[in-house]
């Protein structure tokens, strides 16, 4: 890739990437497997193809915008893409800290319910446009309040992107004939969110919803394209990331704490469905105090 299609900014405390703008044309940086340790906007202008996320595989076309987060597993199948990445680690902006201004938590990130991206419509194409040669120009041209400046600007990108994403909701939920089977699925949800530290098995949430673990099994797969296995550990591992990330607990301690009296067949998990393991993850990801 041409140098002047990327522009980077470094951590001088770390030597590792803080912030980056990149563009892509003809070739395919994405077609092997991804598993990066910062947050990735991917926006595809030009193309179509296939994605395979996490435990899922989505079709994607031109206006796509891809959000992922530390060490998510994705790759894109394609054989002529064009577009723009955006990448940035937690330490140079941490979702969790900025929630309340941001929101994109569970929104853009860490939703293991919708697919992972955003439709770019016409009306929101020249903002984001806007928004990335504006980020160009400063990276280009350096000056004082840099950082601030690029936390601005990326700031807008989230939030408009999480807009979007808000009102694409709608037409990503299911639609059926069925009123019980999206009332079993928002049920579901909140169980998931309210015991997933406690209940680790599928069959404890079919004995809650008092379905059949087959059947909510069917249900789970056609609606989520995700086992219920899947989703469970996805909220896990969200969790476990969040507390090694934003804390300083001993990894035994969120174990413990996430339902797991064995460290070791916790680090095992975690590392199973991560790819890294936790100590490896707080050590590369960053690690930043909940009060800082």
């Amino acid at each position: 890739m041409i140098q002047k299609n990327n522009f980077t900014l470094i951590n001088p405390q770390t030597g590792n990437l803080a912030f980056k703008l990149s563009y892509f044309k003809e070739n395919n940086p994405f077609d092997h497997l991804q598993r990066l340790n910062y947050y990735s906007l991917i926006w595809i202008t030009k193309g179509n193809g296939n994605a395979k996320v996490d435990f899922s595989e989505y079709e994607f076309t031109e206006g796509t915008l891809f959000a992922f987060t530390p060490y998510q597993p994705f790759m894109l199948n394609a054989s002529h893409l064009e577009g723009i990445i955006l990448n940035f680690h937690p330490d140079f902006f941490c979702i969790h800290k900025h929630q309340q201004e941001v929101a994109c938590n569970g929104v853009l990130f860490n939703n293991i319910y919708n697919p992972p991206y955003v439709t770019i419509d016409e009306i929101s194409k020249s903002t984001f446009e806007m928004l990335m040669d504006q980020i160009k120009k400063e990276m280009q041209n350096p000056a004082l309040a840099q950082y601030e400046l690029l936390i601005s600007y990326l700031k807008i990108v989230l939030i408009t992107a999480s807009r979007l994403k808000t009102e694409q909701q709608p037409e990503n939920q299911i639609e059926t004939t069925e009123i019980k089977e999206p009332f079993i699925l928002q049920n579901l949800k909140n169980y998931i969110e309210t015991h997933f530290k406690t209940k680790h098995a599928a069959s404890d949430y079919a004995d809650m919803l008092a379905i059949s673990p087959k059947a909510l099994a069917k249900i789970t797969k056609s609606y989520f394209n995700k086992t219920l296995t899947d989703l469970i550990a996805e909220r896990i591992i969200i969790e476990a990331k969040r507390e090694l990330y934003l804390t300083n607990k001993s990894i035994k301690e969120i174990a413990y704490e996430l339902g797991y009296n064995d460290e070791f067949y916790f680090s095992r998990f975690f590392k199973k469905n991560a790819d890294v393991s936790p100590q490896l993850y707080r050590e590369t990801v960053g690690f930043g105090k909940a009060d800082t």
